[in-house]
């Protein structure tokens, strides 16, 4: 029955453009799966954080590109549950200090554009004010969290540089030592985190070296964890069209996404073309192909190419490597929705739910693969559809 009503789905399809149609269907499924887009994160109360603005971004993209109604009301409710009408922003502290509640801040500048409402505006200058006083390295690097002092991890610089940056060229454009500060992040993570054996980024580094899952000489953990390598690479290219050109470092910031590019490809899976939860050791018993990190990669080397940053082969492997998204994790399922009818809902498996370093999270291989996986997470459902939207260009 299953292959059935999978066979049934394809046809509808691809007879449209299947990618864009990917798009919708995954916007759909989650429209019908969670009716409050605002509880993403919590089913019981508001929790403003990374992972909600990550998928109302994306399904934002959707409404741009499709003008269909039903999203923009869906997504708006994100807007009017968190935003105040004075511009504060609900359950969000800024002398928390957290740099991963930056992130959602992106998706402000959309409802910005397309509303013209003041409050997101408000909004905005609040996010921006946190990184005027957020604690930072010697080098200039922010911390990951005040809880985290002195560390510097790959997700990080996907929660605030893409912001900083845009927030500059649209409400600030003169300001060329913000530009650099964005320049900045980027450089001093590959500085802190490259690692010289496999070419690749390790997730981390605490550069007090105190930590425990921090290595003595060089502060870094011990692995590049596929999606924090997949939030570094968004993170460039999605700051990149906003760093003017004459900006010093830009060019270095450049080098560094063809770094990446080069280890995506040489890491991939070479069956599939996906990745896998731990890069630098794809054979080991264990690793898995992980949905998250892949959808990463294929949106980011598709805009990257689009945008003349990388050469035309990674198009080829992207565009191979979507496909091979699709046929490896997306399935459907009946399911009951909110308003108790059942419905044939698209979902994408294999997503790590969360992995991060702390006393009690070392950053082992075996703590990797064996952290929880989570079906239709907000961490691959955002960038998947910002890469099936990339490949209608």
């Amino acid at each position: 029955m299953k292959q059935i009503l999978f066979l049934l789905m394809m046809t509808l399809v691809f007879s449209a453009k299947a990618e864009e149609r990917w798009a919708e269907i995954i916007t759909k499924s989650e429209m019908k799966r969670c009716p409050r887009v605002c509880y993403t994160d919590s089913k019981s109360k508001l929790k403003w954080s990374y992972t909600g603005g990550l998928k109302v971004g994306a399904m934002l993209d959707v409404y741009e590109a499709t003008k269909d109604e039903e999203i923009e009301k869906y997504v708006m409710q994100y807007a009017d549950s968190f935003i105040t009408a004075d511009g504060n922003i609900v359950s969000y502290k800024l002398t928390e200090y957290n740099i991963d509640m930056i992130n959602s801040g992106k998706c402000l500048f959309q409802f910005y554009r397309l509303t013209g409402d003041e409050r997101f505006r408000k909004a905005l200058y609040l996010l921006r004010s946190q990184l005027d006083t957020h604690p930072r390295n010697d080098d200039g690097g922010f911390w990951h969290k005040k809880i985290y002092p002195n560390q510097v991890w790959l997700d990080g610089v996907y929660m605030a540089t893409p912001f900083l940056a845009e927030y500059t060229a649209t409400f600030d454009a003169e300001n060329k030592a913000a530009y650099a500060d964005v320049v900045n992040q980027i450089l001093m993570a590959a500085r802190h985190n490259y690692d010289l054996k496999t070419g690749l980024f390790r997730h981390a580094c605490d550069v007090s070296r105190q930590m425990g899952w921090a290595d003595p000489e060089t502060g870094q953990s011990q692995h590049c964890w596929g999606r924090a390598l997949g939030w570094y690479m968004m993170a460039i290219v999605d700051a990149l069209p906003f760093i003017p050109q004459e900006t010093e470092g830009r060019d270095s910031v450049l080098v560094i996404l063809q770094t990446i590019a080069k280890g995506v490809d040489k890491y991939k899976d070479k069956k599939t073309g996906l990745w896998y939860q731990v890069m630098d050791e794809p054979h080991r018993k264990g690793n898995y192909l992980e949905s998250s990190c892949s959808a990463m990669f294929i949106y980011s080397l598709l805009k990257a190419v689009r945008l003349g940053y990388l050469p035309k082969k990674y198009k080829t492997l992207a565009q191979r490597s979507y496909q091979s998204f699709v046929e490896h994790f997306i399935y459907w399922s009946i399911e009951q929705t909110a308003d108790g009818s059942t419905e044939n809902l698209a979902n994408i498996g294999s997503c790590c739910a969360v992995a991060g370093l702390s006393k009690d999270r070392p950053g082992t291989f075996d703590y990797y693969i064996n952290e929880k996986k989570q079906d239709n997470d907000p961490k691959v459902v955002g960038p998947f559809i910002k890469a099936s939207l990339e490949m209608t260009y």
